[in-house]
């Protein structure tokens, strides 16, 4: 059994990504230290836990408390249990800050997402972080990250190399494709903040989508064909490339996982359950 370092944001991460996770290495008997930026239990982002906040009536009484776009994009029945259950750990609880994690002791590192600019900024720019998953690279341990977290990944860059973690290996992270469809779908629907779901937008003169997490990892990378994505018409893609469908612990049909050795990526929330299970399996 292995001991997992989670850093997660003060606020604003995802649900699914942290605690499904956090369910299934503890579920099989391995042990997770939570580290935020303040050395406080961590706040998810509340829209993906209620649905809330989503549709165009959401500031109206009553009102609000009827999701419908919500529904589609937060965490579902799984990860809203395992946020549940996760909040009441001791070790969520009890958590490191950033400045004072290392990697004495530590088997893995993972590092999850979450989109709101809010909260996830801190997280991805952050050189603490960045300082910490080039020691966990440059020291061969195991580094799993899915979403946004891949992102931090990429913008991690050895001072060695002048590179960044990620130049040489094989990845995928949220895809442009996903983003950009919650991104348009939630900009209408949530007019009074329609970037809600865009972490980083991009500067005037800049094409659509550049600042995206495809396009941004894939910039870091040795080469463009080392951004991984589930290949059109093969068995699955439609079901993996829907943004609908998400695994559980029994059924891995929708997710889309990438193992690189000892490094492990996945896209989004609907990931997760397989995420961890490869993840886990590399601890045993």
């Amino acid at each position: 059994m292995g001991t997992v370092l989670i850093p997660i944001p003060d606020r604003d991460f995802d649900p699914t990504e942290v605690a499904v996770s956090w369910r299934v290495l503890t579920r099989n008997g391995h042990r997770v230290v939570f580290a935020t930026q303040s050395g406080a239990p961590g706040v998810a982002d509340e829209i993906m836990v209620s649905g809330r906040g989503l549709d165009v009536w959401s500031a109206l009484p009553v009102l609000s408390a009827i999701p419908m776009i919500g529904l589609m994009l937060r965490a579902n029945r799984d990860g809203r249990s395992a946020y549940r259950d996760m909040l009441a750990s001791n070790e969520f609880q009890h958590p490191i800050a950033w400045a004072q994690a290392g990697l004495g002791g530590i088997d893995a590192l993972l590092l999850p997402g979450g989109h709101r600019a809010r909260g996830m900024r801190s997280y991805i720019d952050s050189d603490l972080l960045h300082r910490l998953v080039v020691e966990a690279f440059n020291r061969g341990i195991v580094v799993a990250a899915i979403c946004h977290g891949v992102l931090l990944a990429a913008r991690s860059v050895d001072p060695e190399t002048g590179r960044s973690v990620l130049y040489g290996r094989k990845t995928t992270a949220l895809t442009w494709a996903m983003e950009r469809l919650a991104w348009r779908l939630t900009r209408v629907t949530r007019f009074w903040d329609r970037n809600y779901y865009r972490t980083y937008t991009e500067e005037p003169g800049q094409p659509g989508g550049y600042m995206s997490v495809q396009a941004e990892v894939t910039r870091a990378l040795e080469d463009s064909t080392d951004f991984c994505d589930v290949v059109r018409g093969s068995p699955g893609w439609r079901r993996k490339s829907s943004g609908m469908a998400r695994d559980t612990a029994t059924d891995s049909r929708p997710a889309f996982v990438v193992d690189d050795g000892n490094y492990v990526s996945a896209r989004w929330p609907g990931d997760t359950h397989t995420f961890a299970t490869v993840l886990s399996r590399k601890l045993n």
